[in-house]
C-alpha cells in the first residue's frame, strides 16, 4: 500500500514540478504517472551504472556531478514518454532538483502519518 501511495505522490510531484517550470511540459496526470514509472525504472537500472562509471569525476566535483546524472535521467525519461517534454538540459536539471524536494517532502509526510 505504501508503494502505491509513493508512486501516486511521485506522479503528483512530476505534475506539480512541470506546472512550476515553463520549460517542462506534461500533457496530463496519466503521463505524469508514466514519467514516475519510467524514472523509477531508469533510476533502478541505468543510474547505478552511470554512478559507478563516473566515480572519478564525481569525486573531483565533490558529488555535484550526480546532479548532471539526475538531469540525464530526466532527459532519458523525456525520450521514452511522448506526453512529457523537457526543453533542454538546464530545465532537466531544475526539474530534477525540484522533484527531489517534492519527493523529500512527500517522504516526510508519509513517514509522519505512519508514526501517528
Amino acid at each position: 500500500m505504501n508503494g502505491i501511495i509513493r508512486f501516486l505522490l511521485n506522479g503528483l510531484g512530476v505534475l506539480l514540478t512541470a506546472y512550476l517550470l515553463p520549460g517542462v511540459h506534461v500533457e496530463h496526470y496519466g503521463y505524469a504517472l508514466l514519467v514516475a514509472l519510467v524514472l523509477a525504472i531508469v533510476n533502478a537500472i541505468v543510474k547505478p551504472i552511470l554512478v559507478v562509471l563516473t566515480i572519478p569525476i564525481t569525486f573531483v566535483t565533490f558529488g555535484l556531478f550526480l546532479l548532471v546524472i539526475n538531469a540525464l535521467m530526466i532527459q532519458l525519461a523525456d525520450w521514452f514518454v511522448d506526453g512529457f517534454e523537457v526543453d533542454g538540459f538546464w530545465w532537466a536539471l531544475a526539474f530534477s532538483l525540484i522533484l527531489s524536494l517534492f519527493n523529500g517532502l512527500f517522504e516526510d509526510l508519509t513517514k509522519s502519518k505512519q508514526a501517528s
